[in-house]
């Protein structure tokens, strides 16, 4: 992943988030992501603000596809590079984390039985 590399970086950390089979409500084919893409920029380009603010981070990539994803497919990656593991693994956490509580992007699981939208996680 070009976009991560930097000869000061001795670490990159990736999270790749797939489409699995099983949901909250059951069996899934595919999952259906829907977004309020303006605004769900601009809470990433304002989380991935806080992570480099937080840690030592020289590159940070986070991309979250919309539409319909097929079991297996990637729907959610977060790559971060840094000097030391530790930054680029909590720098990626935080990312995720935040991700999922506050961007508005939408999931519905989708399955050959039913369509379901399902609910957003709070961390607590």
């Amino acid at each position: 992943m070009h976009e991560l590399e930097d000869n000061s970086a001795g670490a990159i950390s990736i999270f790749i988030g797939n489409v699995r089979n099983q949901g909250r409500s059951g069996n899934v084919s595919e999952i259906y992501y829907e977004a309020y893409i303006k605004m769900a920029e601009e809470k990433m380009n304002e989380i991935e603000n806080e992570a480099q603010t937080k840690w030592a981070i020289k590159k940070l990539v986070a991309i979250h596809r919309i539409g319909n994803i097929s079991v297996g497919e990637t729907s959610i990656m977060i790559g971060v590079s840094s000097e030391h593991r530790k930054d680029a693994f909590e720098a990626c956490k935080y990312v995720i984390d935040n991700v999922k509580t506050r961007v508005p992007i939408w999931k519905k699981e989708i399955s050959d039985e039913n369509q379901k939208w399902v609910d957003g996680i709070l961390l607590g």
